[in-house]
């Protein structure tokens, strides 16, 4: 299993799920059939185990499953783990619970627009890992994905460029095709509900004031000068300007976004402003998360924010190094640790001949096992896609690194012990139809 639980305690005999009877809410009901898992066994909620603890009893008197609500559905990939092709459950005493409340994948999805279907496999598959937060990092320099009824440009226009780079950034080469799509809030209340109906949640990133150029090429107003949806990977000196307008604007963005999303934090970015002063940056977080904490949310950022003087109550991402998340802890903030050396699984995994073309390198799968985050609020394992303009791609980078860093967020054994178990994990995911890359 994988990850680990805190505790398994196995016992000789099998238990056959197939036409036992199912006695719980209708949710869990309704996801073991979602998943073609028996739906059988008694299941119930309680507090004894946290929201996300559960335990599983498998034994001659049946199945009984009680944990927290969420816990329940954890208990459930659990289940999917362990059960064979036949409905057969080995007797077993599982109790389990994560070490950390935040345990994300960021899925960049401006880059490339990636289809709908493979972002709910996205979900399903972080379901599997015990993942509980999908960070959807919706709009970049080089696209708008996030549909806005009152700005309809956003994706008339931003949600397209002309063409893509293709081999390096660095070898200013170009494909000559164009590229583009974007996101309808139908479709992503569907893929918020299909989630939640798993244990994850997604939080929403409109990235700002850097990375706008495609909001800048589709209202022109917002920049300094006219400008079009970027062709190439890297960072960029467009940025918005401090105009009332231009805040208002993005304003009226974020009442709609949190009309889809309804998880408190909204990711606002503030990453990689070359062009514009830290304390600039600051003044922009604080104009909107005055305007998010009027209706009940909260705001995350990346952790360029620790340089200038950043407003109160932020969740921090630290990605620069591992010592960002701490140091935004000692700062009193709440910090999800991300950082680049260990959870930044665009990077190749190896010097392999049959590794696709990386922005970076390299992270072992060892490497992403020994991270220790320390007392931080989370962790998260990001896949940003200008080298993945595929889900194939995306998955190859994603597994197995994926899956360790679910292990580090939950409650790690050791890297030995995880390699053993690996290989069947493997096989589980390759009868899902997951293109992992092999060990």
């Amino acid at each position: 299993m994988i990850p680990l639980p805190s505790q398994v305690i196995p016992d000789a005999g099998t238990l056959r799920l197939t036409g036992q009877p199912f006695v719980g809410p209708q949710p869990i009901g309704d996801l073991l059939a979602e998943l073609g898992l028996p739906v059988a066994g008694i299941w119930s909620v309680t507090s004894l185990h946290g929201e996300e603890g559960y335990r599983i009893r498998a034994g001659a008197d049946g199945l009984t499953v009680d944990g927290g609500e969420t816990g329940l559905k954890w208990a459930v990939q659990t289940l999917r783990q362990l059960l064979g092709d036949g409905g057969e459950l080995s007797y077993v005493d599982i109790t389990d619970a994560p070490r950390y409340a935040w345990r994300g994948s960021l899925l960049d999805v401006a880059r490339w627009h990636l289809p709908i279907e493979f972002l709910h496999r996205y979900v399903d598959l972080m379901a599997l890992h015990k993942l509980n937060r999908l960070h959807l990092h919706l709009t970049d320099d080089q696209g708008w994905r996030f549909e806005v009824r009152r700005y309809p440009r956003l994706t008339e226009v931003g949600a397209f460029r002309k063409e893509s780079m293709k081999g390096h950034f660095f070898d200013e080469k170009f494909d000559g095709r164009p590229h583009g799509g974007f996101y309808t809030q139908e479709q992503l209340r569907g893929l918020v509900a299909y989630a939640k109906r798993r244990g994850v949640e997604i939080m929403p990133e409109i990235d700002l004031p850097g990375h706008t150029q495609a909001a800048i090429a589709a209202y022109p107003s917002l920049g300094s000068e006219p400008t079009e949806v970027s062709t190439r990977w890297g960072i960029h000196d467009i940025v918005l300007n401090t105009a009332p307008e231009t805040v208002d604007f993005f304003k009226h963005v974020l009442d709609e976004v949190i009309e889809v999303f309804p998880f408190e934090h909204v990711h606002l970015g503030g990453d990689e402003v070359r062009s514009m002063e830290d304390h600039v940056v600051g003044w922009w977080i604080g104009q909107l998360q005055q305007h998010l904490g009027d209706r009940g949310r909260k705001v995350a950022v990346w952790d360029e924010l620790l340089d200038s003087d950043p407003p109160k109550d932020l969740l921090f991402f630290g990605w620069r190094d591992v010592t960002k998340a701490p140091a935004a802890r000692e700062a009193g903030f709440e910090a999800v640790s991300c950082p680049q050396e260990h959870a930044y699984f665009d990077w190749a995994e190896s010097d392999r001949d049959d590794e696709p073309l990386a922005i970076a390198g390299y992270i072992p799968l060892e490497q992403a096992y020994a991270f220790e985050p320390g007392d931080v609020t989370g962790v998260q394992g990001n896949l940003w896609t200008e080298y993945l303009p595929t889900p194939e791609l995306v998955e190859w980078r994603a597994y197995p690194r994926l899956a360790a860093l679910a292990e580090v967020g939950w409650g790690k054994a050791d890297f030995p012990d995880f390699s053993e178990r690996l290989p069947s994990h493997l096989e589980l995911l390759r009868k899902l139809g997951v293109n992992f890359r092999p060990i």
